[in-house]
């Protein structure tokens, strides 16, 4: 494996995520803009991007699922995509997928949505669909997440494209990476890796945003989860072969004014998605999860893909953020990228 330095860590690509930047409001245009601006070589593509794009141009709401509409778009954002020297490196995300009853309404829709996100990576020229680990409210039995995301790698696999799982963590069964590696590993398949994310590694498994602390406190003291989690970390970078992770998302998190309420809002939304929602910065602006030491494991796999800013940035109090400048932001994430790997390496040699 290569040693772990800044030289190494200089030749990883960076991607920056259109959805962390701006709103669905703000054009298309101006977000890539602002990301070629700021030195990242790729995007990864939120649908709710290219609906929003879909939706301004044809001067009418696009449907998520007016598949024709937003491949036509989404051949537009491609161009766009080209002239800016920005690759499109993975659409996301596709949401609830798997788990559903067989012959289920939910299962159809499923399949339809992951069909229709296949013409739209065809059209968009990318490779890679992103896929969170369902946090749909219903008992999921793995064996079935298993046999669908099997299936669902076979349609993948008929146009050379690639699946990445990630675990959500407030997924309702796989938020750990630990099981979604078991299912990757059950679903067999060579072109089903893993979506990693600092965020949701460190905010799963070491932090809680429905305690005063912040912090896991079920697992008993700060001595005993810090203990725990540094030793999953251990096992994810002695465990997961590199070429099985697809890429790595980075963001920090907030730790919330008052704690969240632990049960689930309106919409069903557990407390970690509420969180995921709108109080993930970069790294180094106000957060407090440990990102680097999640980092710091996926590189000791021998990983050295693609690196993305995915963030959630509504300040300390989770309201909007002021936009008017999105390059200056961008600029900021990149900075901020820039001393990430220096900690990296610096936590490495200490």
């Amino acid at each position: 494996m290569e040693p772990i330095s800044k030289a190494s860590l200089s030749s990883i690509p960076t991607c920056y995520a259109t959805v962390s930047v701006g709103t669905p409001d703000h054009d298309l245009k101006d977000k890539l803009k602002a990301i070629a601006y700021a030195g990242f070589e790729g995007i990864e593509l939120g649908f709710p991007d290219l609906l929003a794009f879909a939706s301004k141009r044809a001067s009418r709401d696009v449907g998520p699922q007016e598949f024709d509409i937003l491949c036509n778009y989404g051949l537009q954002i491609n161009r766009m995509c080209k002239e800016l020297r920005l690759t499109i490196v993975m659409l996301q995300p596709l949401a609830n997928f798997e788990g559903w009853t067989p012959q289920s309404e939910e299962r159809k829709d499923a399949f339809k949505r992951a069909k229709g996100s296949i013409r739209i990576m065809e059209a968009v020229g990318t490779d890679m669909l992103q896929v969170g680990s369902s946090d749909a409210p219903i008992s999921i039995a793995q064996d079935v997440a298993v046999a669908d995301l099997k299936e669902l790698a076979d349609l993948l696999a008929a146009h050379n494209f690639r699946l990445a799982y990630e675990n959500w963590c407030w997924s309702t069964h796989a938020p750990d990476w630990t099981h979604v590696w078991d299912i990757v590993k059950q679903v067999d398949k060579p072109n089903i890796g893993l979506c990693l994310d600092t965020f949701q590694t460190a905010g799963g498994e070491w932090a809680d945003p429905t305690t005063k602390s912040g912090l896991l406190e079920s697992r008993g003291s700060r001595e005993k989860m810090e203990e725990r989690f540094h030793e999953s970390l251990k096992s994810l970078a002695a465990t997961i072969p590199p070429e099985k992770i697809y890429i790595l998302q980075i963001s920090d998190a907030y730790k919330p004014i008052e704690p969240l309420d632990p049960t689930p809002d309106e919409s069903g939304l557990r407390p970690r998605g509420r969180w995921s929602s709108c109080l993930r910065p970069v790294p180094f602006d106000g957060g407090y999860l440990p990102v680097v030491d999640v980092a710091k494991a996926v590189l000791e796999t021998g990983f050295r893909d693609w690196f993305s800013i995915e963030v959630f940035d509504g300040g300390p109090d989770g309201q909007d953020q002021d936009w008017k400048d999105m390059p200056a932001y961008t600029k900021k994430a990149w900075k901020s990228f820039d001393r990430f790997r220096d900690e990296v390496v610096n936590v490495i040699n200490a």
